[in-house]
C-alpha cells in the first residue's frame, strides 16, 4: 500500500511496435486505474535483450514506448512511468530471487520452450531466468495486483511461489501479488489469421495494425482482412474474421455487439471493413498527434524520465534494503 492505495504493476517490452491489440486490450484500460491504484508502468527494456537487439533501435523504441504510454492518456504525475534499466533494484533483486527459485520450476515455463524454438541460435541463460526477473519487477514494489493475460498467468504463479517461499524463511517481507481481473479489454486477433492474437512480432505486417500506422495503411490492412465465404455479418465463433472486425468496431465505438450486428445486417463485408477502418483511424489520430507532440519535446520527456526513475528507485530501495538485510548482506555505510 502507498498512501492508502493498493499497488498495481505492469509493463510492456520495448521491442517491436505496439499494435491496436496492445492498445485496446491493455493500454487503454490502464488509464482509469490510477484513481484506484498506485500504478507503476514499466518500459521493460531489460527483458528485451534476451533476444539480440540493435542498440540504437532499442533505445529509440524504449523512448517511443514511454511517450506512447503518456500519449495514450497515462498521467506521469499520477502514474510512475519509467525504464526498467534505470532502476538497478530490478536486476539486484532478480539475482537474490534466482537463489530461491528451483531449476524444475523454470524448466516448466512454457514461454522458455516457445522462445527457445524461435531463437535456437541464442538460447541464453537470461531467456531461462526471465521469469525470475519478472518476479523481481513485481515484488520490488510490494505489488498487490498485476493485470495478466493468459500467456502471463504461469509467470505470476511462479512469482507468488517465490514470494511465499522467501516469506516462509524470513518472515513477512514480500506482498503476495494477486492477478487483476478488472474491466476486460477486447481480445484483438490477427487480421490475417483471426484464430491468433494480433501480435507486434508477427512477420506478416498486414496481420497487425500498429499505433503509428497512417490512415491509408490502416484502410489498406482492413481491406485485406480475412473474412469468409458465408457473406453474412454475424457474431459467431464459426466466423472468426468477421467476429474480430466486430470486436474492433465495438471497442472503438463503445457500441454493443448486438448494435453492431444490426447496423451491418444489410451490408456486406466490404462495408464492415470500411467502417471499422474509419473508426480505427479516428480513434488513433488523437493518440498519434499527442505522441508527435511529446516525442519532439525533449526537455519535457527527459524531465518525466528523470523524475519517475527517481520515484521508482525510492520505492524499489525500500524493498531491496529489507531483502538484503534479511539474507545477511553487510549494511551499507552512508
Amino acid at each position: 500500500m502507498i498512501d492508502g492505495k493498493k499497488v498495481l504493476f505492469s509493463g510492456m517490452q520495448s521491442t517491436g511496435d505496439l499494435t491496436l491489440g496492445n492498445y485496446l486490450g491493455a493500454l487503454n484500460n490502464w488509464v482509469s486505474l490510477s484513481e484506484e491504484y498506485e500504478c507503476f508502468y514499466c518500459v521493460v527494456d531489460e527483458h528485451s535483450i534476451t533476444v539480440r537487439q540493435e542498440p540504437a533501435e532499442l533505445r529509440k523504441r524504449a523512448r517511443n514506448l514511454l511517450a506512447l504510454y503518456i500519449a495514450a492518456g497515462l498521467d506521469p504525475k499520477k502514474n510512475c512511468i519509467y525504464y526498467q534499466s534505470h532502476v538497478s533494484g530490478h536486476a539486484e533483486l532478480a539475482w537474490i530471487l534466482n537463489c530461491y527459485t528451483y531449476m524444475g520450476e523454470l524448466n516448466r515455463m512454457t514461454q522458455f520452450k516457445d522462445k527457445s524454438a524461435k531463437h535456437a541460435d541464442n538460447i541464453n541463460a537470461g531467456l531461462f531466468t526471465y521469469p525470475v526477473l519478472m518476479a523481481a519487477d513485481i515484488l520490488l514494489y510490494q505489488t498487490d495486483v498485476v493485470p495478466v493475460g493468459a500467456d502471463q498467468k504461469q509467470h505470476l504463479e511462479l512469482t507468488r511461489d517465490i514470494a511465499q517461499r522467501f516469506n516462509s524463511i524470513y518472515g513477512d517481507v514480500f506482498t503476495i501479488p494477486e492477478p487483476y481481473f478488472g474491466k476486460a479489454g477486447r481480445k484483438i486477433m490477427s487480421l490475417q489469421e483471426p484464430d491468433k492474437k494480433m501480435s507486434k512480432s508477427d512477420e506478416n505486417k498486414n496481420a497487425s495494425v500498429y499505433l503509428m500506422d497512417n490512415p491509408d495503411t490502416i484502410r489498406r490492412k482492413f481491406k485485406r482482412a480475412v473474412t469468409d465465404s458465408v457473406g453474412i455479418v454475424q457474431y459467431s465463433d464459426e466466423q472468426p474474421g468477421v467476429k474480430n472486425l466486430l470486436d474492433i468496431y465495438c471497442a472503438c465505438t463503445e457500441k454493443t455487439t448486438e448494435e453492431a450486428v444490426k447496423e451491418f445486417a444489410d451490408g456486406g463485408y466490404g462495408q464492415l471493413k470500411e467502417a471499422v477502418a474509419e473508426e480505427v483511424v479516428a480513434r488513433l489520430k488523437p493518440l498519434q498527434d499527442e505522441f508527435d507532440r511529446i516525442i519532439k519535446d525533449k526537455e519535457y520527456l527527459n524531465g518525466i524520465i528523470k523524475e519517475n526513475a527517481e520515484k521508482a528507485q525510492y520505492f524499489a530501495n525500500k524493498t531491496l534494503r529489507k531483502v538484503q538485510k534479511k539474507v545477511g548482506f553487510p549494511e551499507r555505510i552512508r
